[in-house]
């Protein structure tokens, strides 16, 4: 599922146009992604958590050569989901 079918959905469901829809949706993931670039956890109740985790710098091998080479530091989103969201994907 993409932005827009999540905006088709939520259109559908609540009665709004689309182009509302597609704001609302893209509102959201602007409003995720603006937190984790402060490096704010993110927590939707009932669907899970954003968190930021830092990577730190390492070494690896560059697949084509295999020649040893330094991968920088970064920093990662990762997402946990909720209990109920769990059970929904375990049956």
């Amino acid at each position: 599922m993409n932005n827009s079918e999540i905006a088709d959905k939520l259109a559908a469901d609540h009665g709004i146009s689309k182009v509302d829809a597609r704001k609302l949706v893209d509102g959201v993931f602007e409003a995720i992604g603006s937190a984790a670039a402060k490096g704010e956890d993110v927590s939707i109740h009932g669907f899970g958590k954003f968190k930021v985790k830092d990577s730190s710098q390492r070494e690896g091998r560059n697949p084509a050569t295999g020649e040893a080479m330094t991968i920088k530091a970064s920093k990662k989103l990762t997402f946990a989901p909720a209990k109920g969201v769990k059970d929904k994907l375990n049956g």
